[in-house]
């Protein structure tokens, strides 16, 4: 066994006593180890900055097929629910039915000019919309076929587009049954 002693100045002396350099040793072997932990955080920021990258450079066409999904779902619910455009076709052909019709003219030639017409247009703008939506639902459930292989659509997309389909076929076929009037057909004149 090793002796330690120390002297007035404070200083180690004897057997068991280090030196400054022993100290600095001890330290750079600390230091060593920090150094490593260092580099083993730096690694997992560069592979948390190559990964916000990849989603960066995946984002654009992510956020067109959610903004083109949801504009799917969007047409086709005014194409069941009317827009404002097919509100106002609809109103100016019942004007122009009435500026048309003479007053003279039979009851079913009245209810034909003034609202059968109005009613066709009405049904002509909701297949409009819906047949967009149609479109833009099939347009954005076929692009990742034409995309970067590898890369699946997210699941949000992929239902908001199914469901802006399936509005868009339904908004179709009630357009077609309202403007042949197999659905709510003009009043007989009697």
């Amino acid at each position: 066994m090793g002796t330690k002693t120390v002297d007035e100045t404070g200083a180690e002396t004897g057997t068991d006593a280090k030196t400054d350099e022993e100290k600095v040793d001890v330290t750079k072997t600390a230091d060593a180890t920090d150094s490593t932990a260092a580099d083993e955080v730096a690694e997992t920021e560069d592979t948390d900055e190559e990964v916000a990258a990849e989603a960066t450079e995946a984002a654009p066409a992510a956020v067109g097929q959610g903004a083109g999904a949801v504009v799917s779902a969007a047409l086709g619910l005014v194409s069941l629910t009317g827009g404002w455009i097919g509100t106002v076709a609809a109103a100016r052909e019942t004007l122009i039915g009435q500026l048309e019709t003479a007053s003279n003219a039979s009851v079913s030639q009245q209810i034909k000019e003034v609202y059968g017409d109005a009613w066709q247009t009405s049904a002509l703008w909701a297949g409009v919309f819906a047949l967009a939506a149609l479109i833009v639902g099939v347009v954005v459930l076929a692009r990742p076929a034409f995309g970067a292989p590898g890369k699946p659509q997210a699941v949000w997309i992929k239902s908001v587009a199914w469901g802006g389909v399936a509005l868009g076929v339904i908004g179709l076929l009630l357009a077609v049954l309202k403007y042949t009037d197999a659905l709510l057909g003009l009043p007989s004149a009697g």
